[in-house]
């Protein structure tokens, strides 16, 4: 078993301002999740997700049954999740993942941040071809036999296993499978008693785009505005 590939993160992103997007996000995907399949974790793999990404990212756990309960409300925003495509400088593929509540002030925010990087935002559809939507799980490999593993974890839909790195730095375990194998994954992972460190649904990119040191920082300092607007949930490219 090797390195899995991973694509570059941008690290501009103060450590505390990266702690509160993360906040926010998973607050946005707990809404999501609760509106489409209730508020117990244990009959909603999707609450039930959201929860372990909660706790890989350090949210104090009256913040997470905070937003279940806000979820309940009659007050409470629908989130419209949206992907926008484009190419950022010197041509990477970027695609942008938001949820929001008025797609308005989204759609001319992206456009906006786009144009002022150096990047044009496309229509749907030009770019996602050059990507492929896999559900990515990150486990702590401590105790774990990997190879017993992997051939435990195929009929569930594995295509991918490596090394990786975590939120902090940390060497983690990486299972990659088809967006539509994520609930089989998942199922498969609670039946062995094994708890992920995150679970996400990533747009992993067929090629990538390999670029100088200051070709790629123009790159990085576009995926960070994004990263920033308060309607993304996430940014995926094909930088190298």
């Amino acid at each position: 078993m090797g390195r899995i590939f991973e694509v570059r993160k941008s690290t501009m992103f103060a450590r505390w301002d990266r702690m509160a997007k993360q906040f926010t996000r998973i607050g946005k995907e707990i809404a999501i999740a609760v509106k489409a399949g209730g508020p117990d974790p244990a009959t909603n793999p999707a609450l039930r997700r959201c929860m372990q990404n909660a706790k890989s990212v350090n949210m104090p756990k009256d913040r997470v049954e905070a937003a279940i309960k806000r979820a309940q409300g009659k007050e409470m925003e629908n989130y419209e999740e949206i992907l926008y495509e484009g190419y950022g400088p010197h041509g990477v593929a970027i695609l942008v993942e938001t949820a929001t509540d008025n797609h308005v002030r989204t759609v001319a925010n992206v456009k906006a941040i786009f144009n002022k990087g150096g990047g044009t935002l496309g229509n749907s559809g030009s770019v996602s071809f050059q990507f492929k939507k896999m559900g990515v799980f990150k486990l702590a490999p401590a105790g774990l036999n990997t190879e017993e593993l992997e051939f435990e974890l195929i009929d569930a839909g594995l295509e991918e296993m490596g090394e990786g790195t975590g939120e902090n730095g940390e060497e983690v375990l990486v299972l990659r499978c088809a967006f539509n194998d994520f609930g089989s994954m998942q199922k498969a992972l609670e039946e062995k008693g094994i708890t992920p460190l995150s679970s996400e649904v990533e747009w992993i990119p067929a090629t990538t785009v390999e670029l100088s040191e200051e070709q790629a920082q123009d790159v990085l300092k576009l995926v960070d505005k994004l990263e920033q607007d308060e309607d993304v949930q996430k940014v995926f490219h094909n930088l190298q």
